[in-house]
C-alpha cells in the first residue's frame, strides 16, 4: 500500500475544471487533503474491498484516490458532463487498475441501487447566495445509500452535521479540521491563492 505522501504525489496529476461553475462551487480538491481523507478511510477499513461512491465527483480527485487503495469498485457521480470528461482523462493519468464507473446525474438524486456503499464527497458548502445549505442534500443522499460517509464541510459545521446525522439515523464518529488551499479561478477572487478552513466528518448510517 502506498503511503499517504505517495498517494498525494500520485494525485498531483489530477487536472481541475476547464470552465468551473460558480453556482456549482466547482473547486479542485487539493491532492494533500484528498490523500489524507482516503488514507484515514482506508485505515478504518472503509476502502479496501468496498464499494466507494463519490457524490459530486467533479474531476475525480476523491474517487481516484480511493481507486488507488483497492476498492471492490469505484463510482463517481456528477451533473457536469465536462467535469466527467476531465475525470476520465484524469483516470488515465493516474493509471489506476480499478474500474471506475462515471455516472452523469444529479448527485442529490443519484439513480443508484447500491447497498453498503462508502461515500467520499466534497459537496458545495452553500457559500453562494441562494445556495445556502447545499451540502444538506448531499448528506441526505449519503444517508440513503451509504453505511459510512466521509464529507468535507465549511469550518464550524460540526453542530449542523451531527444534528442532521442524528435526525437521519446516523452518528458522526470522527471529525478533524482541514484546509482547502485553492487557486484563484473566479473574477470575484482577490488573491491568487486563498485558504479555506474546513472540517471532515466520518458518519455511520443505519
Amino acid at each position: 500500500m502506498s503511503t499517504k505522501r505517495q498517494l498525494a504525489q500520485q494525485l498531483g496529476v489530477v487536472g481541475g475544471f476547464d470552465d468551473p461553475s460558480v453556482e456549482l462551487e466547482q473547486y479542485r480538491t487539493p491532492p494533500d487533503l484528498a490523500a489524507h481523507l482516503v488514507h484515514i478511510a482506508d485505515l478504518q477499513g472503509d476502502v479496501d474491498g468496498r464499494t466507494v461512491l463519490d457524490l459530486g465527483t467533479g474531476t475525480g480527485m476523491l474517487v481516484l484516490g480511493a481507486a488507488l487503495r483497492g476498492p471492490k469498485r469505484a463510482i463517481g457521480v456528477d451533473i457536469d458532463r465536462g467535469a466527467l470528461a476531465t475525470a476520465r482523462q484524469n483516470e488515465r493519468r493516474v493509471g489506476t487498475t480499478t474500474d471506475i464507473g462515471w455516472v452523469h446525474a444529479d448527485a442529490t438524486r443519484a439513480p443508484l441501487c447500491i447497498e453498503d456503499a462508502v461515500v467520499l464527497m466534497n459537496p458545495p458548502f452553500g457559500a453562494q447566495d441562494g445556495n445556502e445549505h447545499a451540502d444538506r442534500a448531499f448528506l441526505r443522499t449519503a444517508s440513503e445509500v451509504a453505511s459510512v460517509s466521509y464529507s468535507i464541510h465549511n469550518a464550524d459545521s460540526q453542530e449542523f452535521v451531527e444534528a442532521f446525522a442524528a435526525d437521519n439515523g446516523g452518528e458522526v464518529t470522527r471529525a478533524f479540521r482541514a484546509e482547502l488551499d485553492l487557486d484563484r479561478q473566479f473574477e470575484f477572487h482577490r488573491e491568487d491563492r486563498h485558504v479555506v478552513d474546513a472540517e471532515v466528518f466520518r458518519t455511520e448510517w443505519d
